[in-house]
């Protein structure tokens, strides 16, 4: 009886110890928005005039991978791979059901920020070709790149994203024979900023 009085006792102490050891779960939420403008390092011909600037929102919740709310797009130099290009849901009636409509600009991306309010994550940005059909840019942060910014707000309210940076790399890809409509490279991208440097 002594026996199982005392290994109760043990298993009391043991349950009480780890309820006051668990680290209390939170939830980070961060939030960006804004122009971006993309630099394009890299390739030939057309494939090397694919600077772009961007709109887009995004609310992500630790970490996990979240659609862009993208809300305007434009090459700066429109050329042979790019006549034409979707606008982005939503900012016109253009969009159909069609099998063979083309898709608007389109990305994910992820933001973890830490205690010290610093941003890192990843993200991917599609854009695709109506006039001429079938060339599609993308761009990754992959393995070599990554997003970097600064996060403010209190404990327990949304963190706002400013100073961000996304880097990696961009291809070029065709499924018709336009010329010179292939390639590869860096890109930069920067928030509310013409230039920007990786950190």
């Amino acid at each position: 009886m002594k026996k199982v009085a005392i290994l109760t006792l043990l298993a009391l102490a043991a349950a009480i110890l780890s309820c006051g050891t668990r680290t209390p779960t939170t939830t980070v939420e961060t939030t960006t928005s804004g122009n971006w403008e993309a630099q394009l390092v890299g390739g030939i011909g057309p494939a090397s005039q694919l600077n772009f600037l961007t709109q887009f929102r995004l609310t992500n919740v630790n970490g996990a991978s979240e659609p862009l709310s993208i809300t305007g797009f434009g090459f700066f130099n429109l050329g042979p791979c790019f006549v034409s290009v979707p606008p982005p849901a939503g900012t016109a009636s253009l969009n159909t059901n069609s099998a063979n409509q083309v898709p608007p600009p389109a990305g994910t991306a992820s933001l973890n920020t830490n205690s010290a309010n610093q941003v890192t994550g990843s993200m991917t940005y599609t854009v695709t070709s109506a006039t001429p059909a079938g060339n599609t840019l993308t761009l990754t942060t992959g393995t070599s790149g990554g997003v970097s910014g600064t996060a403010s707000g209190t404990p327990g309210t949304v963190l706002v994203m400013t100073n961000g940076v996304v880097w990696g790399g961009w291809t070029l890809s065709t499924t018709n024979s336009s010329s010179g409509c292939t390639g590869s490279g860096t890109f930069l991208m920067c928030q509310g900023a013409a230039t920007c440097t990786v950190p």
